[in-house]
């Protein structure tokens, strides 16, 4: 199985999101030398809690100070932007540190407020043209425009031998199918809605159809929230600060920030605090946590029930060093090595 971590750039409580910008620098070069197979950065706007909002910038830092870990975006969030510039900025990326960029494409409101500061015209009327969306950034990558299509005399890959591989993102499932149609590697947030998990990977390889856009193989990626600790009491605990931070994105919008382990003590109910960290009646949990082994067993049940053959961590613990502590427990705990972590896939 393989290990990829999604990096938010969490702003430590009392520190800032210069600081938060270094950290998730030093992610990836922990990340590279634990064995982890790739290293997703987030896009989030205007959130004091989280740092990575132009995950193009990180990709390429991270990328310069590492060697091997692939380097992506976990997602672009494709609603706001062009085709055209998206395409063109990756395959930047692919060309300053080829083989190794990764496109993960997704959609999201970020509110109605920083949803109309990031459109350019403000007065045309919404649509949802996700899907034709990711198709035109297939045709800019792969010259797959039909020769009568006015961008198919557009060349955005002259002089650049590699592609970026694109990949879809998403919580609810709609997304999957589309992947699967295309051919192209899916990962489902299983931190947003775990409910849905296996449904929509089982839906992503019913569908899947190699295409040139991708690989021959079926690839599919399943994002949790994991905590790893030396006891199942202490990784239950670190969890709280994830909890506190959606209850107060429940009361105070994106303005929240990440609370620390003694706030959220004071913040949560004991109900709370006390609920699952595991697989518990067939439900899956918001947020996994455990020792080692809890958490290795967990992770093998629900890869073994979705067929996912990767996960991808997600973690807002705000001690870095716990985090980091987190991050290597759960390499050893999966036996993963730099070794094992080679490859494109």
């Amino acid at each position: 199985m393989k290990l990829s971590l999604v990096e938010l750039g969490t702003v430590t409580p009392g520190t800032d999101k210069t600081t938060a910008l270094r950290s998730a620098l030093d992610a990836a070069r922990q990340a590279e030398e634990l064995g982890y197979h790739r290293i997703w950065y987030t896009e989030h706007h205007g959130t004091p809690g989280f740092a990575s909002h132009a995950p193009e910038l990180l990709i390429a830092l991270a990328a310069r100070e590492t060697s091997r870990i692939r380097v992506g975006s976990g997602a672009v969030l494709l609603n706001h932007y062009s085709p055209f510039k998206v395409a063109e900025t990756f395959l930047q990326l692919e060309a300053l540190s080829p083989g190794r960029i990764d496109l993960g494409l997704g959609r999201a409101t970020t509110g109605p407020v920083i949803d109309l500061a990031l459109r350019r015209d403000r007065t045309a009327r919404l649509v949802d043209d996700f899907d034709g969306q990711v198709q035109e950034i297939l045709a800019y990558l792969h010259g797959a425009f039909p020769e009568d299509h006015p961008f198919a005399q557009i060349d955005l890959t002259a002089g650049v031998a590699t592609r970026p591989d694109v990949w879809l993102l998403g919580s609810s499932g709609s997304s999957a199918r589309l992947a699967g149609r295309l051919g192209l590697g899916y990962a489902f947030a299983a931190f947003i809605n775990p409910a849905r998990g296996e449904q929509a990977l089982l839906g992503h390889r019913h569908a899947f159809t190699p295409t040139a856009f991708g690989s021959t193989d079926h690839r599919a990626m399943l994002a949790v929230n994991v905590v790893v600790a030396d006891t199942d009491a202490e990784a239950r605990r670190l969890v709280w600060p994830t909890r506190a931070l959606y209850a107060r994105l429940g009361r105070m919008g994106s303005s929240a920030t990440v609370p620390t382990v003694a706030e959220a003590e004071r913040e949560l109910s004991k109900a709370e605090k006390d609920a699952p960290t595991v697989i518990h009646g067939g439900h899956w949990p918001r947020q996994l946590a455990g020792s080692p082994d809890t958490v290795r067993e967990q992770l093998q049940l629900m890869a073994a029930a979705t067929g996912a053959q990767e996960i991808m961590v997600q973690d807002i613990i705000p001690d870095p060093d716990a985090r980091a502590k987190s991050r290597a427990l759960l390499a050893d705990a999966l036996g993963v090595t730099p070794a094992a972590a080679s490859g494109r896939a």
